[in-house]
């Protein structure tokens, strides 16, 4: 266990890649109570949301969700977040821990007069249990049917004599599904579902493993509030088509270009890199470390690192400084892993 915002978190249970095994391969859950979850409704709801976040709020359809990004107004990011559609004018919006508080406030302070605003991460557990095999396993243990949900949808849901919104999303880039329900039925939810020994706990060593693995980026280390998102996106996720705070520095970015974007690295040792590390061409340091890891679906270690602007072609190689001691990396393509079944169209089987 390791303090977290506030949080006791779970790092790991038997073991962070026995745990990150399990997922790849059947289904794993993991706690992610520590997650902030906001309503946001009003007949100005929509309008409000589009102009505080990056992505468009207007074509998302109900019932479906979108990640983007908050961003200050000189464009730096205060949260990457995922905007859930409920209606016209009903909005959930899922935030990171560490930065709920600046997140409520800032919104809070850009909403029209008739909207409405309500925090609800106090009173919402959130669950998710992710690998191919989530659906079927869960499906066997509850005695009832999950519903027929594509990537990036969701529904309430009866679940378990509960009421649950049920989200297909995750960050493993596996199958899985995020569970949201009231706060009190925590125990009970995670005791049922881990009973049988077919869905086993993992903790955040084998989510940062996971996520890493298909290049997610992790708000502190990809994102932070000193850089627009352009270096590490290169524009997605955030419509240039409408008016956004922050949206003037963004431009600036993906116009003029930025000294050193976000690559992704594939060392030739299990000696993984760690963030700050230096990356380096011919023993000159071009770049820093952001993530690094042991990739265990690989065999490899992983880093996504910001390296300079034309160190960052394909192929290109480099050295990772470690310890000491320069290891060789290759520009790869992400994700690294490249069999994830997060995006399947139906259930693994």
């Amino acid at each position: 266990m390791a303090p977290f915002a506030g949080w006791d978190m779970p790092i790991q249970y038997e073991g962070i890649l026995a745990e990150h095994e399990w997922t790849r391969r059947h289904a794993s859950i993991f706690d992610t109570c520590h997650m902030g979850e906001f309503e946001v409704e009003g007949a100005q709801a929509e309008e409000d949301l589009e102009h505080l976040v990056t992505q468009s709020v207007s074509t998302i359809k109900d019932g479906q969700c979108r990640y983007g990004f908050l961003l200050r107004d000189d464009g730096g990011v205060i949260d990457d977040l995922t905007v859930y559609r409920r209606s016209n004018e009903r909005f959930f919006l899922v935030v990171n821990a560490g930065t709920l508080q600046e997140d409520a406030a800032w919104i809070r302070s850009h909403l029209s007069e008739g909207t409405t605003f309500t925090d609800r991460s106090e009173a919402l557990a959130k669950l998710d249990v992710q690998g191919p095999s989530a659906k079927a396993v869960m499906e066997s243990i509850l005695g009832e049917a999950l519903p027929d949900l594509g990537y990036f949808r969701f529904t309430d849901w009866h679940l378990a004599d509960m009421a649950c919104t049920v989200s297909r999303t995750g960050y493993t880039g596996e199958w899985g599904y995020e569970l949201y329900f009231p706060a009190q039925h925590t125990e009970r939810i995670w005791q049922k579902l881990t009973e049988s020994g077919e869905i086993k706990p993992a903790g955040l060593g084998a989510r940062d493993t996971l996520r890493l693995e298909v290049g997610y980026s992790l708000y502190g280390h990809e994102l932070t509030a000193e850089a627009t998102p352009v270096a590490a996106t290169r524009g997605m996720f955030m419509n240039m088509d409408k008016d956004f705070i922050g949206k003037n520095a963004v431009l600036r970015d993906m116009e003029q270009g930025v000294p050193r974007y976000l690559a992704a690295l594939q060392l030739e040792t299990k000696r993984a890199a760690r963030a700050h590390d230096k990356v380096l061409c011919e023993g000159r340091a071009v770049g820093e470390v952001t993530s690094g890891a042991l990739a265990p679906s690989l065999g490899v270690a992983v880093a996504l690192a910001y390296v300079e602007a034309d160190q960052c072609e394909k192929g290109t190689r480099l050295d990772v400084e470690v310890r000491g001691k320069p290891l060789p990396a290759t520009v790869v393509d992400l994700p690294f892993y490249k069999d994830g079944t997060a995006r399947a169209k139906s259930p693994p089987q």
